[in-house]
C-alpha cells in the first residue's frame, strides 16, 4: 500500500488553498505531512495538524464537524490528542484513509459543503509553534552510509570500514531526554577530550562541535516482543520521515567511545524537524538500492528482490550555516553541502528488519535515526568533519569566515525535499538547531 502510486500523487492536482500551488512549496496537496502544534502565546492543547501550502489544518477541529466517517474518522479523532502515537498505532489503512480524505477535501475541486467545513480548521503557519509530534519511547541512532563511514575511516587513520559493515546495519541506542524541535538552542557540551600531544585526558568544553545530516525514521505500529518484522512488511511499519541533526562532539567521542560506543559525545542533543512526510507522500520517488555487485549479499533476512529493486528514496538533503556574522548583516545561510538520501547502503526496511530480528519489540513513535548522510563526492559529506577534512582544510563561508568545526552563536540547518519529472515536489521544512557557549557549571 506504502508504495502503491494513487490519485494522491497526480501532479495535475491543485488545492483551493492557493499558497499549496506554489512550485517551489514543501506543502503541496500531494504531500499532506503531520505534527503537532497550537497557536502561539496560548494555553490551548497542542494537537495535530497537517500542512497545506501556508497553513495548518486542525484535525481535531475538523473531526468535530463530523463531516468524516469510518475509518478517516476514527483516524481524525485519534490525531486530536497532544501527540500522535495513537494514530499511529492505527496502521496504515487509518493513515491512508486520512490522507485521501484530507486530499478530497483539500482539493480544488471539492464539494464546496467540504471545503466550507475546512476552510474554518485552517491556522497560518506563522501564527503556531510546535510540540514533539509523538511520545518518544526509544531512540536507536543507525549508522549506515558507506560514503561516511569510508571518510571517518580515512580521516582517522584507519585502513577502511569496519568488518561488519557491509553484513548489519550498525546501531547505538540513543538518548530520549535531550531530543528537541527545529529551533532548539543548546549549550556546548563539556566531557573528557584528549588535548595534541597530550598522554592523558583534560575536562573541558568540546573543541570540535559538529552536525550530522540525517533522517528521523517514526515507528507506525510496533510489533510484539520476539515476533521480528519481516523484511517484507517493514515498511508498513514506518510511519513517515523527518529531518534529525545528531549532534556530535568529535574529540569527546574519540576518547570515550573505546571499546563500547559513544556517550557524552552524543547525549546533549539531537534536532528534529517538526513535519513528518509520509512513507505514501514519498512512494514516488523510490529507487534500487546501491549496492555495488561485488559486495556479498546481505543474509536472508535482509534481502529481497522489492528492496533491492525500490528500497532507497532520492531525497535531496542540503547543510546551511548562519553564524552572528549572517544575522547581523541580515545576509542569508551559506550552504555547505548538498546530498541525496539515495546515497545510502542500508534500507529504511532494513534497519527496521535488522532492529526486531533479535527479538526487540519496536512501539509507535519509536524514533530511529538513519545515521549520517553522505555522497560519494565531498561536496556531499554530510558532516563538517568530513568537509573540512577534521581541521585541515577549513570550509570558506559566504561572509569570508572560516570553519572547520561549528562554533559558539553558529546556527545549522539542514532542508530536504524531492523533486522527480512528472511528480509534485514534496518538502520537508526545515531543522535548525543553535549552539550557545559553554555553561560555567562544572
Amino acid at each position: 500500500m506504502l508504495r502503491t502510486l494513487n490519485q494522491t500523487h497526480d501532479p495535475a492536482a491543485r488545492s483551493w488553498v492557493e499558497s499549496a500551488n506554489m512550485p517551489d512549496g514543501d506543502f503541496p496537496i500531494q504531500n499532506l505531512p503531520f505534527s503537532i502544534f497550537r497557536r502561539k502565546n496560548t494555553d490551548e492543547a497542542f494537537r495535530g495538524g497537517v500542512a497545506i501550502g501556508d497553513q495548518v489544518v486542525d484535525l481535531g477541529a475538523w473531526a468535530s464537524q463530523g463531516r468524516l466517517s469510518g475509518v478517516a474518522d476514527e483516524a481524525a479523532r485519534a490525531c486530536a490528542q497532544p501527540v500522535l502515537n495513537a494514530f499511529f498505532s492505527l496502521g496504515p489503512a487509518a493513515w491512508g484513509a486520512l490522507r485521501h480524505a484530507l486530499f478530497a477535501a483539500l482539493h480544488e475541486r471539492a464539494f464546496p459543503s467540504d471545503s466550507n467545513v475546512l476552510r474554518d480548521c485552517l491556522v497560518p503557519m506563522s501564527e503556531v509553534e510546535h510540540g514533539l509530534p509523538a511520545q518518544i519511547g526509544d531512540y536507536t541512532d543507525f549508522y549506515t552510509s558507506i560514503h561516511h563511514a569510508t571518510n571517518i575511516s580515512r580521516l582517522l587513520g584507519l585502513s577502511g570500514v569496519s568488518a561488519n559493515f557491509r553484513s548489519i546495519p550498525i546501531a547505538y541506542h540513543g538518548r530520549v531526554s535531550s531530543l528537541g524541535l527545529s529551533g532548539q538552542r543548546f549549550v556546548r557540551p563539556k566531557g573528557q577530550i584528549v588535548p595534541p600531544g597530550a598522554q592523558a585526558p583534560v575536562f573541558s568544553p568540546s573543541l570540535k562541535l559538529d552536525y550530522e545530516l540525517e533522517l528521523g525514521i517514526y515507528i507506525g505500529q510496533g510489533n510484539a516482543p520476539g515476533e521480528p518484522i519481516e523484511l517484507e512488511h517493514a515498511d508498513s511499519h514506518v510511519f513517515g520521515l523527518c529531518l534529525l541533526n545528531d549532534w556530535s562532539a568529535r574529540d569527546i567521542q574519540s576518547w570515550e567511545m573505546q571499546p563500547l560506543g559513544p556517550f557524552l559525545a552524543k547525549n546533549f542533543a539531537t534536532t528534529l524537524s517538526p513535519w513528518i512526510v509520509t512513507m505514501e507522500a514519498l512512494a514516488p520517488f523510490r529507487l534500487a538500492l546501491p549496492r555495488p555487485p561485488e559486495d556479498c549479499e546481505p543474509l536472508a533476512y535482509l534481502h529481497s528482490e522489492r528492496n533491492s529493486r525500490e528500497g532507497a528514496l532520492d531525497i535531496q538533503l542540503e547543510v546551511w550555516l548562519e553564524t552572528a556574522r549572517h544575522r547581523a548583516g541580515n545576509l542569508p545561510a551559506s550552504q555547505l553541502s548538498r546530498t541525496s538520501f539515495r546515497h545510502q547502503y542500508w534500507s529504511v526496511a532494513q534497519m527496521v528488519a535488522h532492529h526486531t530480528v533479535g527479538g526487540c519489540n519496536l512501539r509507535a513513535g519509536d524514533l530511529l535515526g538513519s545515521g549520517t548522510v553522505s555522497g560519494p563526492e565531498k561536496a556531499e559529506a554530510g558532516a563538517l568533519m568530513e568537509l573540512a577534512g577534521n581541521a585541515s582544510e577549513p570550509v570558506t563561508l559566504d561572509t569570508g569566515e572560516q570553519r572547520s568545526y561549528v562554533e559558539d552563536g553558529d546556527a545549522v540547518i539542514l532542508r530536504g525535499y524531492c523533486r522527480k519529472t512528472g511528480f509534485a515536489r514534496i518538502g520537508f521544512g526545515e531543522c535548525r538547531g543553535e549552539v550557545l557557549p559553554a555553561s560555567a557549571a562544572r
